[in-house]
């Protein structure tokens, strides 16, 4: 495994995230592929093997059974010291008036509530899980120093959104003397690279690590056009992300399928080293069901894909609608956005 500083700091984390939102109770969440505990410790463990210290969680994944599952998971198979445990807050847990969002009442509750969740006295890297429109930025940023200086968060990041929303909020902190971000999540993909104008060159500017989701485009790199699983056929974010640019992003899972035939490689490989040899990238947040997906993960870092590979990758994209910035209020009858890994 490699390791990278995230961001400006001298927090260390594995190349590779495991996204653990595929984790939870699925009668509790809005998605039905989600693993029961039984089923994703196996997971959790082989990746603690293969060298993964970096694991990114949130309060919203299945009703915060996502976060109890990983907490057990880790507490049982490594040492709190040498994990990087990541999770966020924004997502209403409650269809009320101050049950979610960003203000200070908010993300103290929600604080606590993961906490307790997780099992630990402190989160490594607490990330906003959007922006939040109805509270202003000063609020924000200074409830979130003063997390930090509590002691019960180390490093706080934030999660998609627009650049300029990203910039106002670091230029916040600076002028009060606040705790910065250190780490923007957000999508990355090939099928979706409506980063790489602004957001990518802003965090490299700045100093700060990018750990996307959806690296693999929620399995759509992976797998024959036309091919369906279990999570393609049930998941409605990915239609929200992908449903507007099929033929043209058709055009690029065809090509890394060509590629990865050629190389005699897996696609999910192929696809995650294109995203591992840009520079901006410090880990992609891999979800994973399946044994093989972790295995595949980790073999991707040692892929070195030729410039003119990857010229091949990157020549069928077309610009895309900017999306994966909002929250999907409701589905299923729950307040919840609809995942990301």
């Amino acid at each position: 495994m490699e390791y990278r500083n995230l961001g400006n700091t001298g927090l260390k984390v594995s190349r590779l995230c495991l996204g653990c939102m595929s984790f939870g109770i699925a009668a509790k969440g809005p998605h039905e592929w989600t693993l029961s505990e039984a089923e994703s410790r196996p997971l959790i463990r082989q990746a603690i093997e293969a060298g993964i210290n970096f694991f990114d969680t949130a309060n919203g994944y299945s009703a915060g059974t996502s976060e109890e599952i990983t907490g057990r998971a880790l507490k049982d198979f490594t040492h709190r010291d040498e994990v990087v445990v990541a999770t966020k807050a924004y997502i209403p847990w409650r269809n009320a008036p101050n049950a979610g969002g960003l203000s200070r009442k908010a993300l103290f509750h929600a604080l606590e509530n993961s906490l307790r969740r997780l099992g630990t006295d402190y989160i490594d890297l607490y990330q906003i899980h959007r922006w939040d429109p109805q509270t202003p930025i000063e609020e924000t940023m200074e409830a979130l120093h003063d997390i930090v200086k509590s002691g019960k968060v180390r490093y706080i990041g934030a999660s998609s959104m627009a650049a300029w929303q990203f910039s106002k909020a670091q230029y916040t902190a600076d002028k009060h003397g606040w705790t910065r971000f250190i780490s923007m999540q957000n999508q990355v993909n090939l099928l979706y690279r409506e980063e790489e104008r602004e957001m990518l060159p802003l965090c490299a500017d700045m100093g700060v690590g990018v750990i996307p989701w959806s690296p693999l485009a929620r399995g759509r790199l992976t797998r024959d056009w036309n091919e369906h699983t279990q999570r393609s056929d049930s998941d409605q974010f990915a239609k929200v992300l992908y449903s507007h640019t099929q033929e043209p992003d058709r055009k690029v899972v065809e090509t890394v399928a060509e590629v990865a035939r050629e190389r005699d490689t897996p696609r999910a490989q192929v696809a995650l080293a294109w995203l591992l040899q840009k520079p901006e990238i410090t880990a992609p947040i891999v979800g994973v069901t399946k044994a093989s997906h972790l295995t595949d993960a980790v073999a991707a870092l040692g892929v070195r894909l030729a410039p003119t590979e990857i010229e091949r990758l990157e020549s069928p994209y077309i610009p895309h609608e900017v999306v994966g910035m909002s929250v999907m209020p409701r589905f299923k009858g729950q307040v919840s956005l609809l995942g990301e890994n």
